[in-house]
């Protein structure tokens, strides 16, 4: 293992250089250009990334390229064997890959090792692929012709991810693409870029030859020389709506393949037949895991009839046991955001709530801890209206909103009407119900008394409207409790 990649000291003073991962090896950056990397528990900057001029990209695409010939001509049990052996390690390194999430984005340790879990299902699916990649064959589809389809790989793909899941989501990418037969070129967000490097160090030590994955680190210069790089057949990529539509607008007018998953606003919909206590955690499990910052947060909640008093006293109630600090202490249930100018953006909107005629029942600029770090305790806003800000626009931090309606269908055309369109979920005890709101609603991914209805890895991922350019279980309130962890499957 290199030094740049090793798994962060937690009491680490020096500055560390964070390189880009060309060929199979480190390689610094000649671009003069870097930005700078946070410990956000902390508020201190522990290392410097990189910026990748044009020209580094256009290396790094290079060595893909060269390496794609040999690599689409391996066979898909020698893929496998890789595979197998990149998913023992990724399992055998969990922690180190936890702690470096932990270190440089700020989620809980337990939250960090769920993402790299969540990952590593994939991966654990794309060890399946000769099952995956096969074609098809019609027999005499005219006298005398047959017929057959086969699945090849593109060539060199690029994915660009966003800052909260810095494994999750380029595992979701590199994975399956990797697998099938391509090459990868990954762009991940520089605001906590090391996992990436941790991860090529592990690819390669598996088996996978040199210039298959490659790791450029950069801003906007480094995404635009992706989205124009003419032997860049394809582009994944998460983050906000405005640069997802760019991506994708960029991306297919030079003739890629482009998926782009933007923003979300999630509604959850509580009915007045509900368990509210149920609810209630699942309400403050979702708003508050990973400090919000998740595409399937759900950041409103709507109250249907007299569900409202109920269920805002309930959430309130379980607010103060929530405890908030640095994600290595392994009591602490949420972390930092990952920024101070983001933390700032969030807590700005609690003001413009109140002002715009909502009620701030839990302020948490008055809950979080001491110290330098980028700390906003959980926020509760009550009678939250759809023209309000608070409504209207992605926190993306631990504020909650509550919006308060008569009847099942205004709570339905307020999801539907929504510009974004990734998850909802419905809370009732009425099967009808639930059945008639998922026959309805007009959103990707939806849940029945589960909050976050992130799909397993054979499902895809992908949601509606603003939320994507380009491409049910009855559980038991017995079990119900507050859980800001990492959705788990197993």
């Amino acid at each position: 293992m290199t030094e740049l990649a090793t798994p962060p000291v937690e009491q680490e003073q020096e500055l560390k250089r964070i390189s880009h991962w060309i060929g199979g090896r480190i390689v610094e950056g000649e671009s003069g250009r870097s930005g700078p990397v946070y410990n956000p528990a902390l508020g201190r900057q522990t290392g410097a990334v990189d910026f990748a001029a044009v020209e580094e990209v256009d290396r790094a695409v290079q060595a893909a390229k060269a390496a794609f010939a040999e690599w689409r001509a391996v066979s898909l049990s020698k893929r496998t064997g890789i595979f197998f052996r990149i998913r023992d390690l990724v399992d055998q390194r969990r922690e180190d890959i936890a702690r470096i999430l932990t270190a440089e984005h700020g989620k809980v340790l337990s939250d960090a090792k769920g993402e790299v879990a969540r990952g590593l299902e994939v991966i654990e699916y794309c060890c399946g692929i000769p099952e995956l990649l096969k074609g098809g064959f019609s027999e005499q589809a005219s006298t005398g012709i047959d017929v057959y389809s086969i699945r090849q790989p593109l060539g060199v793909v690029a994915g660009i991810t966003p800052f909260n899941f810095p494994a999750m989501v380029p595992m979701w990418m590199w994975a399956p693409a990797i697998a099938c037969g391509n090459t990868f070129v990954l762009k991940p967000s520089e605001k906590d870029p090391s996992a990436s490097l941790y991860v090529a160090e592990l690819l390669q030590e598996a088996g996978l030859p040199d210039g298959v994955f490659n790791v450029v680190h950069g801003d906007k210069v480094a995404v635009d020389a992706v989205l124009e790089h003419p032997d860049i057949a394809a582009v994944s990529f998460v983050g906000s709506t405005p640069i997802a539509r760019y991506v994708y607008e960029t991306g297919t007018k030079r003739g890629k393949r482009v998926q782009a998953l933007g923003g979300a606003k999630n509604h959850m919909v509580v009915l007045p037949d509900a368990d509210i206590d149920m609810a209630a955690d699942a309400a403050v499990s979702a708003a508050y895991g990973s400090a919000g910052e998740r595409c399937m947060a759900i950041s409103q909640v709507v109250a249907v009839g007299d569900a409202g008093d109920r269920l805002v006293e309930a959430i309130q109630q379980r607010l103060p046991k929530i405890k908030v600090g640095d994600g290595m202490e392994p009591d602490v249930e949420m972390g930092p955001l990952v920024t101070r100018e983001h933390r700032d953006r969030v807590a700005s909107y609690i003001d413009g709530a109140r002002e715009q005629g909502a009620d701030v029942v839990a302020d948490g600029r008055e809950t979080g801890p001491d110290g330098d770090g980028f700390f906003l305790g959980v926020s509760l806003l009550d009678k939250v209206t759809p023209e309000m800000d608070a409504y209207k626009d992605e926190i993306f931090g631990p504020v909650l909103g509550v919006t308060r309606v008569d009847t099942y269908d205004e709570a339905l055309r307020l999801v539907n009407e929504n510009p974004y369109g990734n998850g909802t979920a419905i809370f009732t005890r009425d099967g009808g119900v639930a059945r008639q709101f998922q026959f309805d609603v007009q959103i990707g991914m939806v849940g029945i008394n589960v909050p976050i209805p992130v799909p397993v890895a054979y499902y895809s991922f992908g949601g509606w409207k603003n939320s994507l350019f380009g491409a049910s279980r009855w559980p038991d309130p017995a079990t119900s409790k507050v859980d800001l962890g990492f959705p788990q499957t197993r």
